[in-house]
């Protein structure tokens, strides 16, 4: 006779929400065997979020290329030659256009993202329309235009912006392999800008770019012991683009990458950990390990009005 076993609740299993991880915990979680982490991320997945929905969104590239910064991974720079061309601030007209179109396809989330390293006053004025205009189609919205000042995060959400995406893309000891235009705590001081005005955050990074394994793990720790966690966590997976210098970065094991997103999911439990960038070249069985979405659901929507790719 067989005897069925009797799992506890899964308020019994989870941890509680923690500010104070050390990087030897955080290595911990990478160092467990694979199908114990995926037990552990998916038990803690289902306990805050509804188990087999995903949110659909679309980003939209509102102003493309000529980014004065040198992020080694980003088409958009100016100092890459990667045939991306320059093109300015989008119309209004044209981005509404873009958001009811994805809207009809399915997403409930929109988000624009601009080719600056900070904006100015005059385009800012116009992404406060966008945003509007995004609001008024019932969607949520996001942006993603560089460096904020605690005044330009304030006139964000003043004008009803959901979500700013600011990354940190990874971790502090190995960024400045990566970037020398913008040092680390700048993009943590636009994080307290941004949630000072009251706004959610989605913070993430890229796998991939050249960095170690403790590197990973730094980076989830960084935003686990940020005071509050991001609502949102993009994991992007390197796109290598020719003429930037990470064109020919190694390829990232797929388990490895799997375990960075359900590392993230322990360490933050009430955030959207969203497979962001890269899912193009991810096999459905790479996807899969993430989360399973819904039945007849797509993985995004896309407005193809601008099909150059965005800074993550």
């Amino acid at each position: 006779m067989s005897v069925a076993t009797i799992e506890p609740p899964l308020e019994a299993t989870l941890d509680p929400i923690r500010h104070d991880w050390s990087l030897q915990e955080v290595q911990g979680l990478f160092a467990q065997p694979f199908m114990d982490l995926i037990l552990r991320a998916q038990r803690v997945h289902r306990a805050w979020h509804v188990p087999n929905a995903v949110q659909m969104s679309t980003l939209l590239s509102i102003k493309t290329g000529a980014c004065p910064e040198d992020c080694a991974y980003c088409p958009q720079s100016v100092r890459y030659d990667t045939g991306v061309v320059a093109e300015a601030l989008m119309p209004v007209a044209a981005v509404r256009e873009c958001a009811a179109r994805a809207k009809a396809a399915g997403a409930t989330r929109f988000c624009m993202g601009a080719a600056y390293r900070a904006p100015r006053a005059r385009e800012l004025e116009v992404i406060v329309e966008m945003i509007r205009a995004v609001r008024a189609l019932g969607l949520e919205s996001c942006a993603t235009l560089g460096m904020l000042s605690p005044q330009q995060a304030r006139q964000l959400k003043d004008a009803g912006l959901d979500y700013y995406n600011h990354n940190l893309d990874t971790s502090a000891e190995f960024y400045g392999e990566i970037i020398h235009t913008r040092t680390y705590q700048q993009r943590l001081d636009t994080l307290a800008a941004v949630r000072a005005a009251g706004l959610k955050v989605c913070c993430g990074g890229i796998i991939g770019m050249g960095e170690s394994p403790a590197d990973r793990a730094q980076l989830l720790r960084t935003l686990a012991n940020l005071p509050e966690h991001p609502e949102s966590v993009p994991i992007n997976r390197l796109v290598k683009v020719a003429g930037t210098p990470l064109a020919d970065a190694p390829e990232v094991d797929a388990f490895d990458f799997v375990r960075t997103i359900a590392a993230a999911r322990v360490l933050m439990p009430r955030a959207r950990v969203r497979l962001s960038a890269g899912r193009e070249s991810m096999s459905d069985e790479l996807q899969a390990h993430h989360r399973q979405p819904r039945r007849g659901a797509r993985p995004r929507a896309l407005c193809t009005a601008r099909a150059h790719p965005a800074r993550p």
